[in-house]
Parts: structure tokens; sequence; C-alpha cells
């Protein structure tokens, strides 16, 4: 599965936590993540490092989520693309090949860490998750899939003193792919339109 669309199954789901103690663990803050904020927007940076530690994969973008099941992922450097989940589908949309991909939620996010972010019982049950204790300044947590095939290996979650600071995702090729969210905004007023997608005339469209 391409680096981009691994990252676009977790998309909207990727939510702001609500500051939370120092001293709290990783299962702690996820707890919290999982039972707190029911939408979020903000910015993120992806960096996608290769078995030498060579940076291969620089971008950066926006982000919102409204739960249940809604998201809008667009990447704007270095070249641009589009995610959208409106809780039925998720689009994706490749501007510079015209191209439209889409697929049901469900097939989207089962053991995948969209899956996991959204916390519902089934997906934590498609995990082995464990504390991997302090690192960085950020308390880490590692996510382990039970299904091999979701296309990466373990997620890793690290918890600052504002929420969800960090995820780093390894895949069976020997690359990381490195996320950062800034500005993250707890719970703002998210017009509906953000969650929808219309294909652009003329683009071609794979998928259901």
């Amino acid at each position: 599965m391409p680096t981009r669309r691994a990252v676009a199954w977790l998309v909207g789901a990727v939510l702001a936590l609500q500051p939370l103690a120092v001293l709290a663990s990783s299962l702690d803050r996820f707890a919290q993540f999982l039972s707190a904020t029911q939408s979020a927007k903000g910015e993120f940076e992806q960096k996608v490092v290769d078995q030498g530690g060579r940076i291969v994969q620089q971008s950066r973008g926006t982000l919102a989520f409204q739960r249940p099941g809604k998201f809008r992922w667009t990447y704007v450097k270095p070249y641009a693309q589009l995610i959208v989940g409106d809780g039925t589908r998720v689009w994706i949309y490749d501007e510079d090949l015209r191209q439209v991909t889409v697929r049901r939620v469900d097939q989207a996010l089962t053991s995948t860490p969209a899956a996991l972010l959204a916390g519902n019982n089934e997906a934590m049950r498609a995990f082995r998750i464990s504390d991997e204790g302090e690192k960085d300044g950020l308390e880490w947590l590692e996510a382990v899939p039970r299904d091999k095939e979701g296309g990466f290996e373990r997620v890793r979650m690290g918890f600052g003193s504002g929420g969800l600071e960090a995820m780093e995702f390894y895949d069976s090729f020997g690359q990381i792919t490195l996320l950062r969210f800034t500005s993250l905004a707890r719970n703002p007023g998210l017009d509906p339109s953000t969650f929808r997608f219309s294909p652009p005339k003329g683009a071609d469209i794979v998928g259901e």
C-alpha cells in the first residue's frame, strides 16, 4: 500500500486530546483519547525514512475529523492529494493524475490505524497494545496489528502535555513514516461540507 494511502486510513481519526497530567502513561492518555474529543482540525508534517535512515519523502498539509467516521486529509506539499471520509466511503483524489479511488469505510479502516484511533471494541481487538515508556519528551504507545495484511507491522503513538503529538508507522519494507501534528483544535465547529466529496468532471474513478 502506498505510503500516503496507508496514512490516509488513519486520517480524520487523529483527534486533539484534552491536556493530561504529566505523569499519565501512554495507555492512560490513549484511554482519554478514545473518550474525549469528538472532532478536531489542525496541521501535520510527514516524513518517510528508508532503511538507511535517509529521508526519501517530505510532505505537509491539513486535517479535520468528526466522529463517527468523517474526515478530511489534505496534502498541499509537494503535490496535491485529497482524502475524504464521508461516513460511508473513503475518497482519495490524486489531482495530478485526475484519478479518484473510492472504498467503503469499513473496508478502508479494518485493522488500520484509523480503526485503532476510532476506538471501537472490534478495532481494539485487532491490535496488541503496549506502553513503550518515555522518549524525547513524549509518552509512547505501540500498537501491533494481529492481521499482518494491513500494510504495516507496527504503529507508535506519542503523547505530550497537549495530547497526541506524533505517530510513527513501520512497514514491511523497512521504511518509517513519521507524522507530527501541530495547531490541533479540539471540538471546533466544522461545516458539514468539509466531509463531502464529488468527483471532478472527467476524473477516472477506481473502486466502488
